[in-house]
């Protein structure tokens, strides 16, 4: 990736308690259980840069998200935006957050003036006319800031989201599944109009989405998560004609496309994802990989430089 880091992302692990009740624990013997939800990861975002996090759920794409905008601590590691932690950047208005449902992350009792203008006023900042403005910087009208999210679709209450992630002009937005909740014909409008706000104001995000065919679109870098591991990290021009993990290749043959046939011979991920509290020995994904061997049992692959691509396999060449 060229251009000084905005974001840089150290070692990053996140593990949760998930342990029967202490009582269970005693009485029936039950074992102490830990999830490891996030292990290890590290990536970089330079100013003005798109990077997608992707891989099925549970891969622990929105764990890492929270743990960017300082919604959740680390058990390892250190997340800095622009030389700072999350908290301090959150705090300044540097990093905002546009949520899966736009639907359930707007207050409905609050008129839309509100909800944009809420955090720049929390700063101190000027709010007069903002939300007008936002609206209409968003495609929206200037004087649907006199009213409620239940008065708007689904796309429009995401442009809403968008609008007010602006409102504290922020270098870097994360963005968590931003069009899952939206139809086809809506989710293009949505990415379109994403692409041409990070033009017009230099933003920075963090794409979080389990959808490849709108990954291809936004992204300048891709991250493949698998069981909480970053696997492979490659440009998207890179990752869609060359991938080089084994679970790359799966995801990419099971993407539909507009025709609705599928790329490449390989066939979907077979099997279900392990259980992160237990995880397999080795690497990780070698119980669902087809070109596993003894050593991709027994020894867990290292992230290294495969002729410009980031990669986590034994067998990458």
């Amino acid at each position: 990736m060229s251009g000084r880091p905005l974001v840089r992302v150290e070692s990053l692990s996140r593990r949760f308690d998930v342990s029967p009740p202490w009582l269970d624990r005693v009485i029936g013997r039950k074992p102490r259980r830990v999830l490891g939800a996030v292990v290890d990861v590290s990536f970089e975002i330079p100013q003005g840069g798109v990077y997608a996090l992707v891989g099925e759920s549970g891969s622990g794409k929105s764990t890492i998200a929270k743990m960017v905008v300082g919604l959740l601590p680390p058990s390892e590691g250190a997340v800095e935006i622009e030389g700072a932690g999350p908290a301090a950047a959150r705090d300044r208005g540097a990093v905002q957050m546009i949520f899966q449902d736009p639907h359930s992350s707007l207050n409905p009792r609050w008129k839309v003036r509100d909800i944009i203008a809420e955090p720049a006023r929390a700063r101190g900042r000027d709010t007069d006319g903002l939300a007008e403005r936002l609206l209409e910087l968003v495609g929206l009208f200037a004087e649907d800031a006199g009213r409620h999210p239940h008065e708007f679709s689904g796309g429009q209450r995401q442009r809403i989201s968008i609008a007010r992630a602006l409102a504290s002009e922020p270098r870097l937005i994360v963005a968590d599944e931003p069009t899952s909740a939206l139809d086809v014909s809506v989710q293009a409008q949505v990415i379109n109009l994403m692409s041409d706000l990070r033009e017009a104001h230099g933003l920075t995000y963090l794409f979080i989405s389990h959808d490849l065919t709108v990954v291809e679109h936004v992204a300048d870098t891709i991250g493949v998560l698998y069981l909480g591991r970053l696997v492979e990290e490659a440009g998207s021009d890179e990752l869609f004609a060359d991938p080089r993990h084994p679970y790359t290749r799966m995801l990419l043959a099971a993407a539909p496309r507009i025709d609705g046939r599928r790329e490449g011979a390989a066939p979907p991920p077979a099997g279900e994802i392990p259980d992160p509290a237990d995880p397999p020995s080795g690497c990780v994904f070698h119980p669902r990989c087809p070109i596993a061997v003894e050593r991709c049992r027994r020894e867990v692959p290292r992230m290294r430089d495969v002729r410009g691509v980031r990669v986590a396999c034994h067998l990458a060449e």
